[in-house]
């Protein structure tokens, strides 16, 4: 396993027909693909919905850190 203390890697996501770029770590963005397959949605579609979730919050993060947010939720979910 590779060291989880690598810094942010900014890629380029769609949503809503627009482009932007995250930059998460390494390990965020592994966690993303493999919640994005367990919702069998692509992670364009799966980033969407958190933004979507995120803008609808009463006081919303920005999109990183409601990403890294969501994915968390979604691990304690999945450890029961």
């Amino acid at each position: 396993m590779t060291s989880p203390y690598h810094p942010p890697v900014k890629r380029s996501v769609e949503i809503a027909g627009h482009k932007t770029s995250i930059s998460l770590e390494p390990l965020y963005w592994a966690l993303l693909k493999q919640a994005a397959e367990s919702e069998a949605l692509p992670v364009n579609a799966l980033v969407a919905r958190i933004d979507a979730e995120r803008i609808a919050s009463p006081t919303p993060p920005g999109l990183a850190t409601a990403v890294r947010l969501w994915l968390v939720a979604w691990l304690a979910a999945r450890m029961g």
